[in-house]
């Protein structure tokens, strides 16, 4: 399943978040692929596109940065996914 994980940088904690970047890149544990990460030039935030089966796995990842970013995670589907819902729906 693909997850969307916004983050925002706690202001007072912004720079100690760059610097924990910088050194460690933020990399996701084993049985999470990140298929990409943007950020945000201003405003503190961005948002990761990762895939997994394994969700204890990704509350860990998140939990990692909590003491600097809060996060939003919600699970999303692609088009043809999303297509085969919508599509079932309207049929019944």
């Amino acid at each position: 399943m693909k997850f969307v994980i916004e983050y925002h940088f706690e202001p007072a904690a912004y720079m100690a978040g760059l610097k924990r970047f910088a050194e460690t890149q933020g990399p996701p544990p084993a049985g999470i692929t990140m298929l990409g990460r943007w950020h945000s030039a201003v405003g503190h935030k961005g948002f990761t596109l990762a895939e997994t089966t394994d969700a204890k796995a990704l509350y860990a990842w998140v939990v990692d940065w909590a003491d600097l970013i809060s996060f939003e995670v919600y699970p999303v589907l692609e088009d043809a996914e999303f297509a085969e819902v919508i599509t079932a729906h309207f049929k019944q």
